[in-house]
């Protein structure tokens, strides 16, 4: 039998403190994968778009096999199979890390991508023809504008790793959901935990949100690419 609404209340308001180190663990987890998708995806972007054929092929895989499967199916795959091999004891944490991260660089590549090829070639031509080599082009001309082109894009990837990362629940990662449905077994009640839950996810995101927004404007290029679309 569920609990009364006072006592539902109750146990939210005597699980708090438990609930709000799920709170946390569940920020570290997107804070790093999105910092690990965001390394890896620069790396990624550079190989597919100046890197040779074959580097341009690997890439095409990578971002096929991360965009095509879904995360459960990636944790499993990691958590269960590939890292069990090499012989070390992973914490889920870290795996789920891993996932998410890589599964975040296959999408954030793309919309660095989609940033460097906006840049008109001949911004590369002029810094060529200035004596600087292609790594110091892409450097200090290409790459600076293309991260500051990709914001608008690359804000999307906050909202949807931060409910990509309630799935890290299945292997056991002690994050914001596994604590709800660990306090939910030791008192019966659903309704008001599952809700508190929810508030607590919005809240996050409406708040990442918030903070993103304040850096894209602050980094915009006047008068080109990301500016705000104007009514007519």
């Amino acid at each position: 039998m569920g609990l009364s609404m006072f006592e539902g209340i109750t146990a939210v308001v005597e699980s708090a403190p438990y609930l709000l180190e799920g709170m946390c663990v569940t920020l570290a987890l997107v804070g790093v994968s999105l910092f690990v998708g965001f390394v890896c995806g620069i790396v990624l972007t550079l190989g597919q778009v100046y890197g040779p054929w074959i580097i341009k092929r690997a890439v095409d895989i990578y971002v096929w096999f991360f965009r095509g499967l879904p995360n459960i199916v990636l944790l499993f795959l990691f958590y269960f199979a590939l890292f069990p091999m090499t012989g070390f004891d992973i914490p889920a944490f870290a795996v789920a890390v891993v996932v998410l991260g890589l599964r975040s660089a296959a999408y954030q590549s793309q919309i660095f991508r989609g940033a460097i090829l906006s840049i008109a070639d001949g911004q590369m031509l002029a810094a060529r023809s200035l004596g600087m080599t292609r790594w110091q082009s892409i450097k200090t001309i290409i790459l600076p504008q293309s991260l500051r082109l990709s914001l608008p894009g690359w804000s999307n990837e906050y909202p949807v790793l931060l409910t990509d990362s309630a799935v890290a629940y299945v292997i056991g990662v002690a994050e914001l959901l596994t604590r709800t449905s660990q306090v939910i077994s030791k008192t019966g009640e659903p309704m008001i935990l599952y809700l508190t839950c929810a508030i607590i996810f919005i809240l996050l995101n409406y708040g990442g949100m918030m903070l993103i927004q304040r850096v894209e404007k602050k980094v915009r290029i006047p008068g080109f690419g990301n500016n705000e679309v104007t009514e007519t």
